[in-house]
């Protein structure tokens, strides 16, 4: 990867430092090191999305998604989609969510972007999870989103796709918010949710939607 220019010098020490732990592994001789990461595991409704990525050279103002603004989010996301970088996107649903559970969801979603890449990555790093069934070399970083420029990178096309899709749920599914909560469970959702019922993108395995009185309604919504 190339060094990083055109930022100042304290920018171009906040990069070095988040590639600490990739400039390790291409000195051990790894030089496809992708970055996995996810977005949506919390919200009622809509999919859960992974997206791997394997960076050409840094990017200014790369930071972990939850640290930027939406508009710096999607600019970064226009870069990494549309540079030289390497990049992958996988998404599980809300009915697949609620078939195999959360967590299961999440692996999946994160081996099908990292599979998704058109280069081969010879090292991967995985933002707070131990990933299994990995035919690479994986390493689990605790909040890797704030610590590899990789992760992060991950973290952006992840957090953008997902908004991205929610932003198209709301013209499906009006009444909701989507556009503005993205789907988590906030007061005007959750009593969207008792107005309206849940439609087919909310997660019916989540709470609120398994808590059922002996009516078997949903209750509890609020």
């Amino acid at each position: 990867m190339s060094t990083v220019t055109g930022c100042s010098f304290t920018e171009q020490q906040r990069l070095c430092a988040m590639l600490s732990i990739e400039n390790s592994l291409w000195c051990d001789g790894f030089s496809n090191v992708a970055g996995v990461d996810e977005a949506g595991r919390g919200p009622l409704a809509g999919p859960i999305v992974a997206a791997a990525v394997i960076l050409s050279e840094p990017i200014p103002g790369l930071n972990d998604s939850k640290q930027l603004t939406e508009t710096s989010r999607q600019s970064l996301y226009n870069c990494i989609t549309g540079g030289t970088h390497v990049w992958a996107c996988a998404s599980i649903s809300a009915s697949e969510i609620d078939r195999m559970g959360i967590q299961q969801a999440n692996y999946l979603a994160m081996r099908k972007a990292m599979e998704g890449l058109s280069i081969r990555p010879d090292f991967l790093l995985v933002d707070g999870y131990n990933l299994a069934g990995i035919a690479v070399p994986t390493m689990r970083v605790v909040k890797g989103d704030s610590r590899s420029l990789t992760i992060a990178a991950a973290s952006v096309v992840a957090k953008v796709t997902r908004d991205t899709f929610l932003r198209e749920l709301d013209t499906l599914y009006p009444g909701y918010g989507f556009a503005r909560n993205k789907g988590y469970g906030t007061l005007e959702h959750r009593r969207a949710i008792e107005t309206l019922g849940p439609c087919p993108e909310h997660r019916r395995s989540f709470a609120p939607f398994t808590q059922k009185d002996e009516t078997n309604e949903t209750t509890g919504l609020l």
